[in-house]
């Protein structure tokens, strides 16, 4: 590389501190390139020319120097708004993420071809360093959401300055459903796709189901309508094979529909009674869901959504209580469990369950059109 003070400011020591960077010594180019950087945030103004020089000639002294110096380096210029793109690139690209991550992490100089090449090549820690950027384009996070392990994952999903493509959002909802790590990083997602919320909603615990109620709450009509348009389009066709007496119960079920005698009453019967699959036939009717969503929420004893398909269904509190204590009937204390659901249930505004409720349905929708 040839280097030559002809197009620096004949006043300044740059071209003194660029001949230095011929000397051997390893003492002298770790000071060379200490003076270099001091230089660097000490000009008051800086030509283009200065700043391409200070960029080709402390990149090459940073490669040649061991890692607490490079490191160092990266610190100093993470947050510079003028730092030099070739310097920064070459500590963003360090195989070491003690080098790298500082300058990763804060510096407004690096662009998108030069973080891509990061997340492409390095390794977990670099990723995580990427993803807590205040802002990350959806080309690189999607390069993050496909190889970056659930701890890197869990830190680009915190960070709401992170862009995620529809894509990206579908493989992250995929993964949180085998993973209850990432279940708050999901639903706390401010950006995450209204439909693929609702599909944790089966998956998370109580706290984050009433944060996804409470985001249907406030959800935008308009909203509402284009984010059941694009779960159509995710929802699965196959659920597993009906129970052996299905046919049966449905021909029961619609026989009683007929005679006008399928009430919320004769849910509760049904219920009573061990027609298991009769009462889920009827609930998912009443509900407007389909059948394996009412299976999994009586199956798994799902109180508090039976809670959200009675209240939209406009069932008072003592028929969703008798509901609630007969799934629950194998547990001890049944009846007080089930009392400690009441509380939910009058705090939830029955428009908030309707709109959960379209989200379920979508399952339902699909089978119907095929």
């Amino acid at each position: 590389m040839t280097l030559t003070a002809a197009t620096v400011d004949q006043a300044s020591r740059l071209p003194d501190l660029i001949a230095m960077a011929h000397e051997g010594s390893s003492e002298t180019r770790r000071a060379l390139l200490r003076e270099l950087t001091d230089h660097f945030f000490g000009a008051p103004v800086r030509s283009q020319a200065e700043d391409a020089l200070y960029g080709e000639v402390m990149a090459r002294l940073a490669t040649e120097m061991e890692a607490a110096v490079r490191g160092e380096l990266s610190e100093r210029f993470s947050v510079s708004l003028d730092a030099p793109h070739a310097l920064v690139r070459t500590l963003a690209l360090d195989p070491s993420p003690e080098v790298a991550n500082p300058v990763l992490k804060g510096s407004p100089v690096l662009q998108d071809a030069d973080l891509l090449e990061v997340v492409a090549r390095r390794g977990q820690s670099q990723l995580r360093a990427v993803s807590g950027r205040a802002t990350v384009s959806e080309a690189v996070s999607d390069v993050i959401v496909e190889r970056g392990d659930d701890e890197t994952l869990g830190t680009l999903l915190r960070n709401q300055g992170a862009a995620l493509s529809r894509q990206a959002n579908e493989t992250v909802v995929s993964r949180a459903q085998a993973n209850p790590g990432l279940h708050a990083a999901v639903v706390e997602r401010t950006s995450l796709p209204p439909d693929l919320l609702n599909e944790m909603y089966f998956i998370v615990e109580a706290r984050l189901r009433r944060v996804i109620l409470e985001r249907n709450a406030r959800m935008d009509p308009a909203m509402l309508d284009q984010a059941l348009s694009a779960g159509r389009n995710r929802v699965a066709a196959d659920d597993g094979q009906l129970p052996d007496d299905y046919a049966e119960a449905e021909v029961y079920v619609r026989e009683l529909a007929a005679a006008g005698q399928l009430t919320p009453h004769t849910l509760a019967r049904l219920l009573r009674s061990g027609s298991r699959t009769a009462f889920l036939i009827a609930l998912a009717d009443m509900a407007e869901i389909d059948f394996h969503t009412a299976k999994h929420i009586v199956d798994r004893g799902e109180i508090d959504a039976l809670a959200v398909v009675c209240k939209a269904a406009n069932l008072d509190r003592s028929l969703f209580l008798t509901y609630a204590v007969v799934l629950l009937a194998r547990e001890q204390d049944a009846l007080a469990k089930a009392q400690s659901y009441t509380s939910l249930y009058n705090d939830l505004q029955r428009e908030t369950a309707m709109r959960t409720l379209r989200f379920w349905r979508l399952r339902r929708q699909a089978h119907e059109a095929a």
